[in-house]
């Protein structure tokens, strides 16, 4: 299991719109990640002060990586998100400490 993780940022103004949104994430967004061939066991998504973390714990992160980047559900979730997240190069985040 290999764990990996992803930091965003939110628009000026647009947090509570963000935290609605959630409210209410397409099942068939959660179906591509779960029925992927990433072996998803864990994803979570944290907000604060417009900064949003997410973590994953998956048994091979490309093809969670390929869900994101060429699933229509991603797609779609993307066109909700649009305005509300800032464009990223690369949302990426190392791994740089684990306590075991």
């Amino acid at each position: 299991m290999e764990r990996i993780a992803f930091h965003l940022r939110i628009e000026d103004g647009r947090g509570e719109e963000y935290r609605e949104k959630h409210e209410n994430v397409s099942e068939a967004l959660e179906s591509a990640y779960l029925d992927s061939d990433a072996g998803l066991e864990t994803y979570s998504v944290f907000e604060k002060g417009g900064h949003v973390f997410g973590y994953m714990e998956v048994e091979d992160p490309e093809a969670i990586r390929e869900v994101m980047a060429e699933s229509d559900a991603q797609a779609d979730w993307d066109e909700v998100m649009d305005g509300i997240l800032m464009e990223e190069d690369d949302q990426w985040m190392d791994e740089v400490y684990r306590m075991t």
